[in-house]
């Protein structure tokens, strides 16, 4: 099978290891480019944009595509939904591997708000010190507003950051001591985070419930339905019953 990964999630990187393992498949690794420091892959890999979802249906035909698995992150809203429509003009079949989301533990407190405009207006007008972990183009909202923010990213912004930001640049998995040190350090009243799923930086959310810090959660965006997966080694059998059901088309 000729098979279209979308990128950005480290369950995508580990799906296209664990496929080029087995024989019998060509699989084209795509990120956006956002992340200059993205970790290598074993397969093609593509970077950059598509053109919207013409650009993408012209893609999958001209590539000779037999099956797309969106593993963007979370809140690639937009790939996603252009996903879903290139591969139904298409005919393709399409999977969305999405890892499951973070719920709150007994203890916690969670404000959830729907989207990262939300956020300021939960904040209040009195300042606080903040943990920004919502990542680095999601500056905007928080430039106008009093508060003191410790703000952690992959990479070093391209955007102004907000006034009285402290920048650390960091990529997870973070132990739950060093949440709780780093937190306690810069005196966090409140975390802000999305709801990315992500084991590699939950810490964070415990390092919160333990000091009994205050956390906005960004919940995600509504996307139009896909069959989904939430692991690895439910998409590998996906890929598999369909490079099968593939087969016996061909005979």
């Amino acid at each position: 099978m000729q098979i279209l990964i979308l990128g950005g999630t480290s369950e995508a990187r580990q799906l296209c290891q664990a496929l080029e393992s087995r024989h019998g498949h060509h699989i084209i690794f795509s990120l956006a480019g956002v992340t200059n420091s993205a970790l290598p892959v074993p397969s093609e890999k593509r970077i950059g944009g598509f053109g919207g979802v013409d650009g993408l249906t012209t893609y999958l035909g001209a590539n000779g595509i037999d099956a797309v698995i969106d593993a963007t992150h979370p809140f690639a809203a937009q790939m996603s939904r252009h996903a879903v429509e290139a591969a139904k003009r298409c005919a393709l079949p399409l999977l969305r591997l999405s890892r499951p989301a973070w719920k709150a533990s007994p203890g916690a407190r969670w404000r959830h708000v729907d989207s990262i405009d939300a956020v300021p207006a939960v904040l209040g007008e009195t300042p606080r010190h903040v943990f920004l972990t919502t990542g680095r183009k999601d500056l905007a909202p928080f430039m106008m507003t009093p508060h003191r923010y410790l703000l952690r990213s992959i990479e070093t912004p391209t955007l102004s950051l907000p006034p009285r930001t402290t920048l650390i640049l960091a990529r997870g998995p973070f132990s739950l001591d060093d949440e709780i040190a780093l937190m306690t350090q810069h005196g966090i009243e409140c975390l802000v985070t999305k709801n990315a799923g992500s084991d590699a930086t939950a810490a964070k959310l415990d390092a919160a419930r333990q000091l009994d810090l205050e956390v906005i959660m960004v919940d995600r965006p509504v996307l139009p339905p896909a069959q989904e997966c939430e692991s690895v080694g439910e998409a590998l059998d996906w890929v598999a019953q369909n490079a099968r059901q593939g087969t016996r088309r061909s005979v």
